[in-house]
């Protein structure tokens, strides 16, 4: 696996552990519309907010919106900042940085916010790009962030490339732009849903992760 030079983080489960700020704000922004909060929350980590609120509240296009500035009310204050750096992570990164690898983030989540983030948590350090969705939707999906990514970075040789999460719409949006995949068990996917999901490698924690991208 050393091969791969260049690598893309997710952020929320991968970097770091968002549960908490990115829960509060959605069961703020369920019950201000009057929806009942499903029992399984874990699958509102991972996805972007928008499909979120569509797929699981069945909302249609103009509730979304409505949702997603009642969400953001409470997250771009509070709920963003609700958040923990993975054990282990700033280690992996330092490991990878050092032996020269090239690291970046691409993120669903909307890019202002991540780069917050990822400069109160001490990680902006490690990486030379940190791309993400825009606050209107646009680049949502994961694939759109990856090409958004590859572009700034002025990366062609995709071979060398490896996008690194936690869910099955980080492997998805690897797979739909040419890359692999390495998902990892220490966010919010089980094995079984990485798997399935059909990442080409899986890491146990951030130490095997560096193990196994030095070689």
């Amino acid at each position: 696996m050393n091969s791969f030079d260049i690598l893309l983080f997710d952020l929320d489960g991968t970097l770091t552990d968002s549960n908490e700020g990115i829960l509060k704000s959605l069961i703020y922004a369920a019950e201000r519309m009057g929806y009942e909060v499903p029992e399984d929350t874990n699958k509102f980590l991972g996805p972007p907010i928008r499909q979120s609120f569509a797929r699981f509240f069945g909302m249609d296009a103009e509730q979304v919106e409505e949702a997603v500035g009642i969400f953001r009310e409470r997250y771009s204050t509070v709920g963003l900042f609700e958040n923990r750096v993975y054990e282990g992570v700033p280690e992996m990164l330092e490991r990878l940085k050092s032996a020269g690898k090239r690291l970046m983030v691409a993120t669903s989540k909307p890019q202002v916010y991540a780069v917050r983030i990822l400069e109160r948590f001490g990680l902006a350090q490690y990486f030379e790009v940190a791309g993400g969705a825009e606050l209107d939707g646009t680049r949502d999906y994961k694939d759109e962030v990856i090409e958004y990514v590859l572009a700034r970075a002025d990366i062609t040789d995709r071979s060398r490339v490896l996008m690194i999460g936690d869910r099955y719409n980080d492997v998805a949006g690897a797979h739909k732009t040419g890359l692999k995949c390495m998902g990892v068990l220490w966010g919010y996917g089980s094995q079984e849903e990485l798997s399935e999901a059909g990442a080409d490698f899986i890491a146990q924690t951030p130490q095997t992760a560096a193990d196994m991208l030095l070689g």
